[in-house]
């Protein structure tokens, strides 16, 4: 296949991906602020929509940079891994889509990144100590986002406990500051995922000599990711919206404070994490906080068994879209 052919199918994949990395995602950070009438859900969908897009030119590329460097040798990168990756990634959120669960869109691109170029080179192509900090940053990053948005409720309750019931007009416009800061925050660490994927696709087609990130692809992912965001995803605004815990302004307020904060964290950091996770463990966190019984542990089943399949599942699927790829497009 020719390099220009082939460049065309990983950026089309990429704006796919990130595409559906808004769709889901965004529906996840628009499902508190619409859940506790905040605001409208097309308004909501919009500003968080606005707020993704100027995230990746606000944050650095710092993300990019691990998605593209830190999980796979520069030997193994070839165009078929990286269609195989995209081809994995693009399935699974598909079906998560189409579930209303609110899973990883950063879990499937990892594990179909790591799967495609196992299937490709074997475990020589895995770069050990850039996968193990990252599983790290995932595995860890709900965990903390549920605990510090369960202090940060109580704190609230303490600190606004002789408030009158006027209080809730402030969080429902606190909530709407801390929405745009959280889509800014999740626009430049998720939109990066699929820049990084673009400027791997450059260097591999021969278009770049090492990994360099143009401002067309800075454009394309976080347009993309924008759009996907603008659409919302209905399914999953009422997984994390209303069938976790019912969620009120104040409750919305401190699980986007917490989420904002921890994705801050990782893209100072260039962490790619899922804001998807920390979000949904923030809400389940402020619920939790509140009253542990008031959390539909059932559901939080549900999702969390969802998380735990997506790694090993979209190391999979990349497999056969390498095997797919090789023999039939012999790129």
């Amino acid at each position: 296949m020719e390099s220009s052919t082939a460049l065309i199918m990983i950026v089309s994949g990429a704006a796919v991906y990130s595409f559906l990395n808004g769709y889901k995602d965004a529906a996840s950070i628009t499902a508190t602020v619409i859940s506790s009438r905040a605001m409208r859900p097309r308004s909501a969908l919009a500003l968080v929509g606005l707020a993704e897009f100027c995230g990746p030119f606000l944050f650095g590329l710092a993300v990019a940079s691990t998605v593209g460097r830190d999980l796979i040798k520069g030997s193994a990168v070839t165009t078929t891994v990286i269609l195989a990756a995209l081809g994995g990634a693009i399935v699974w959120n598909l079906c998560m889509i189409l579930l209303g669960l609110p899973a990883s869109s950063t879990h499937a691109l990892v594990g179909s990144l790591i799967g495609a170029a196992f299937a490709s080179s074997g475990i020589k192509a895995i770069l050990l100590p850039g996968v193990l900090k990252l599983f790290a940053v995932l595995l860890l990053s709900p965990l903390i986002g549920f605990v510090v948005s369960y202090l940060l409720l109580r704190l609230v309750f303490l600190l606004s406990r002789k408030a009158s019931p006027g209080v809730n007009i402030l969080f429902k416009r606190l909530q709407i500051i801390s929405a745009v800061t959280l889509a800014l925050s999740h626009g430049s660490n998720d939109a990066q995922k699929s820049i990084g994927l673009i400027a791997m696709g450059l260097a591999t087609v021969g278009q770049s000599a090492a990994f360099e990130v143009p401002s067309w692809a800075v454009f394309v992912g976080a347009s993309s990711l924008a759009l996907g965001a603008f659409l919302g995803g209905e399914r999953v605004i009422r997984t994390v919206g209303g069938k976790i815990f019912r969620i009120r302004p104040v409750h919305g307020f401190a699980a986007q404070l917490t989420s904002t904060i921890i994705v801050l964290g990782a893209n100072i950091g260039g962490q790619p994490l899922s804001t998807t996770q920390v979000i949904s463990s923030s809400v389940m966190g402020v619920g939790a906080s509140e009253r542990f019984s008031k959390v539909r542990w059932n559901v939080v089943g549900n999702i969390a068994l969802a998380w735990l399949v997506t790694l090993p599942a979209t190391a999979i699927l990349p497999g056969l879209f390498w095997k797919l790829f090789s023999e039939w497009l012999s790129i």
